[in-house]
This record gives structure tokens, sequence and C-alpha cells, in this order.
């Protein structure tokens, strides 16, 4: 209850009450600002609700916060040389930061932040996201691209499915990730699947994802002009679809 009146409408002002989550950061620098007031937001929120979703955030801030720092570091002030020194120290803090976050969040269940492990190195952590693989923990566009990365030297086929699959599981009016439909036309193209990777090249300019021109496509998969033809209709249908909400891996054969 306490905390509908709790209501700070500075980032100063949560600092003054909350000193330690603030105390290691370059405060009263014009550098990292919203990096900073991202991360020291986050870490009130992890101060009142503890849990790992809310940390597993507060990792991602601050892994923002230090590649800004990096580069601020290297800044010579022309005023207040301690300001330096501040972003240095604050740049150390930010490292030991990562690793406590890290340490704390190693035996979460989260199925993000087990691929965030695997992403990092931790082959354990791998072994325990392809042990979800098939389940509801995974049924999400993001994670189904997470596992089709692990697949996409070993088993192409499958890598396809499991990204056409990704994009099933997209509402309407969500953000496709372009990754998705660039990496069904190279593995479509790798494959010798050249209907499909003209078709999936068209999608993705549809979808505004493509960085290929029409010529070039014409050049790189030659077909009788029926045949195109019928493929760009085809992208547009699907297109369409995607971006409903709608589409089906039966769509594309």
């Amino acid at each position: 209850l306490s905390g509908c009146f709790e209501r700070h409408r500075s980032t100063d002002s949560l600092c003054e009450n909350y000193p330690e989550i603030c105390a290691d950061t370059n405060l009263n620098d014009g550098q990292c600002r919203l990096q900073r007031t991202n991360l020291i937001w986050q870490r009130y929120d992890v101060l009142k609700n503890p849990v790992s979703e809310e940390k597993f955030k507060e990792l991602k801030f601050t892994y923002d916060y230090q590649k800004c720092l990096e580069f601020a570091a290297r800044i010579e002030p022309t005023e207040l040389k301690e300001r330096k020194t501040r972003r240095t120290s604050a740049l150390i803090k930010s490292y030991e930061s990562i690793r406590r976050l890290s340490e704390e969040l190693a035996k979460s269940d989260d199925p993000e932040i087990i691929y965030y492990r695997w992403s990092q190195g931790d082959k354990g952590a791998l072994r325990q996201f392809l042990r979800l693989e098939g389940s509801p923990a995974l049924e999400t566009p993001e994670l189904q691209l997470a596992l089709a990365t692990y697949y996409t030297e070993k088993d192409k086929e499958k890598t396809i499915q499991l990204l056409k699959h990704a994009l099933e599981l997209y509402e309407r009016g969500q953000s496709i990730k372009p990754e998705i439909i660039q990496s069904l036309a190279t593995l479509s193209h790798q494959t010798k699947s050249i209907a499909n990777a003209y078709l999936w090249s068209r999608i993705g300019t549809e979808l505004g994802a493509s960085v290929v021109s029409q010529e070039k496509l014409i050049s790189f998969y030659p077909m009788p002009e029926e045949q195109r033809q019928l493929l760009d209709i085809k992208a547009k249908k699907i297109s369409k679809s995607l971006e409903k909400g709608n589409f089906s891996a039966r769509m594309v054969n």
C-alpha cells in the first residue's frame, strides 16, 4: 500500500531517497544520461520486486550503460577532470554489476534468461535450452528464432521449419524480425530451392526488410516470367497474412 503513495518526480529525487542504486554511476555528468537514467529506474523496480524477470531487465540496461561508458571514458573533459575518473569508476562498477547479476540469474528457468546464458557461452545453458524444444515455453517468435540458430549448420531443413513456425507465432500488428525472412531466403538459396529463395526475398521486399533490388533478384534467379508473376502474387498474399497474424507454414511448400 505504501508503494501507491511513493512517486518520484525525477531521477534526482529517486537517488536522494535510494542512494544505493545511484552511488556507482556517473551522476551529474552529461555523458550516458539516458542509459544511466534507464538503469537507475530499473534498479528501483528490482528493489521493489526482486524477481528474475526484473533482474534480467537490469542486466540488459547495465550492458547498454556499459557500452556507452566504454566510449565516454575515452573522452577528455574540457573542465572538471574528475569526471573522467567518475566515468572510469562507473565503467569498472558496471562490469562488477554484470558479473553479480549473471550469477544471480544462473539458476533461473526462464527460457529467455537460459538463452542469454547460452549466448554468453554457457554450455550447460545450451543443454537446458535444447531440452525445452517442443514445449510451450519456447512458443514465441524470438525463442523459435533462437532455437533455429542452433540448427543452422546442423540441419538446414529443420532450421527452415523452425523459422516458418516462428512466423506463425506472430500476432496482428507485431513487428516481424527481418532476420527471419532474410534467413529463410538465404537457406532456400543454399538448399537450391530457387523458387522459395525468390519468394522469401520478395516477401522481404513487401515487408520492407529486403536490401536486394528487383533487378538483382531477376538476375540471381532466372525463371519463366509467368512463374515469376505467380510468385510475386504469392509474396503479396503471404505478406498480408503475416501483417494480419494469420500466416501458416503451409503457405510455402
